[in-house]
């Protein structure tokens, strides 16, 4: 409730509206002593001023249509500017208006409420209270108010929209708002118009030192052929004479026809890099920070490895296991951006389905690249099977602010640089360290 109160009172109330809200408070603290004071008077005229504006902020009428021209995918904290081509349906020019964007209701559910400041209780302690940091890890993007061009009557505008997106996903738009300030300058009147919409939001990505990735060539069964669709055929080589025990499928049927002779195709396999980011989505707070970090940090890797000729399977457990490929023509790194940009944490799984997944898929890969959210038994066990594997590996470890991992690192104490740690909100710092 007060939260849909404080947005009214926002969108509602004009800067000079601010500042006149702003004198009736100080004169109404101050006036109290009526005998030694005439602040009371300044008061009085304030709440006067403000008790006529409200309603006629109500008197505005009209009747309008807006269009956005929005891209197809943004990104976290990058502004994300478009355009909307609002139109004057009424017989009257209209000037002084101001586009409003709204957006889909942000407030979250009660559990999702109670589990987030639960979290936050856990990892600060209340006696430290400089440790606090206050967040809104439920708001969607914030947006700049728009100045819509004066219009004539049936004639059309262009505004300039921008909005900066704070979380990976869906943007909804549900559509705009024309709003007008009173005679006074005081409220706003609002004109609600309808234009739902949508954009997708891909994480933030980190920009990457060279890394000597883990891995080296590996033979693939189906060879270039893998890369361009799905199948077990080879890379074609040369045409050569037809030698027993070769596959029919093979023949090349036009230069039979020419030389009389059956001929077949040969094909010869094809060795590349094919590496696996291994995800954890493990947490049971649906919005945690350090969730959206491991999230950033395999975009900044799946960007990074696509440039390359290699392949790279993205292993993840949301409601059920997921393996991406992409590179090599198979997929783009902007499809599997776009994974990235619709995963959620999994609270009702446990991290073995994910260790059992990679187990299944290690005999394909050149490499792993681990991004974890934590460092503990069950986690320390799986890097140590991969590297009884021989795997050659690449671990990250994402830790809340101020936080670190307890316990050896185990068999990667024996490869120096294979595992970093990572600290929410200096994940770009650890990176450059790579």
């Amino acid at each position: 409730m007060s939260g849909g109160l404080w947005y009214w009172v926002r969108r509602r109330l004009t800067p000079t509206g601010w500042a006149v809200v702003t004198a009736l408070v100080v004169t109404g603290a101050v006036g109290t002593d009526i005998d030694n004071t005439v602040t009371y008077q300044t008061f009085a005229l304030m709440f006067a001023v403000l008790v006529f504006a409200f309603p006629c902020s109500f008197w505005f009428r009209g009747k309008f249509s807006a269009t956005r021209e929005l891209p197809r995918v943004g990104t976290v904290g990058q502004p994300l500017p478009y355009h909307i081509r609002v139109k004057n349906l009424t017989a009257k020019p209209q000037t002084g208006l101001t586009l409003l964007e709204n957006l889909e209701d942000p407030r979250p559910g009660y559990r999702d409420w109670i589990g987030f400041h639960r979290a936050e209780g856990r990892r600060v302690r209340p006696f430290r209270i400089a440790e606090r940091r206050v967040r809104n890890p439920f708001r969607l993007a914030t947006v700049k108010e728009a100045a819509i061009p004066p219009m004539l009557p049936q004639g059309e505008a262009e505004a300039r929209g921008e909005i900066l997106p704070l979380r990976r996903g869906i943007l909804r738009f549900h559509g705009v708002t024309v709003a007008r300030p009173d005679a006074l300058g005081l409220f706003r009147s609002f004109i609600r118009v309808p234009a739902p919409q949508k954009v997708l939001i891909l994480p933030k990505r980190y920009a990457l030192p060279p890394v000597a990735l883990p891995g080296s060539l590996r033979y693939q069964e189906g060879g270039v052929a893998l890369a361009a669709h799905v199948g077990s055929s080879e890379e074609f080589v040369a045409l050569r004479d037809y030698r027993h025990g070769d596959p029919l499928r093979h023949i090349h049927w036009r230069s039979w026809a020419k030389t009389g002779k059956p001929i077949v195709k040969e094909y010869e396999d094809e060795f590349f890099v094919r590496h696996a980011l291994v995800l954890d989505t493990f947490d049971e707070e649906p919005n945690s920070e350090v969730l959206e970090e491991a999230v950033s940090v395999a975009a900044s890797f799946a960007c990074t490895i696509l440039t390359q000729e290699s392949l790279l399977d993205l292993l993840f457990v949301g409601n059920q296991s997921y393996c991406f490929t992409a590179g090599r023509g198979v997929g783009s790194s902007d499809q599997m951006l776009e994974v990235l940009a619709s995963v959620q944490h999994c609270p009702d799984k446990k991290f073995e389905v994910l260790a059992q997944m990679v187990m299944n898929h290690v005999a394909v890969v050149s490499g792993c690249i681990c991004v974890l959210q934590r460092w503990d038994e069950v986690r320390r066990k799986f890097i140590e099977k991969l590297k009884a594997l021989e795997v050659p590996l690449l671990v990250l470890i994402i830790v809340p602010p101020g936080g670190g991992i307890s316990g050896a690192g185990g068999p990667l104490l024996e490869s120096a640089g294979a595992m970093h740690v990572l600290e929410v909100r200096k994940v770009e710092e650890g990176l450059r360290k790579l």
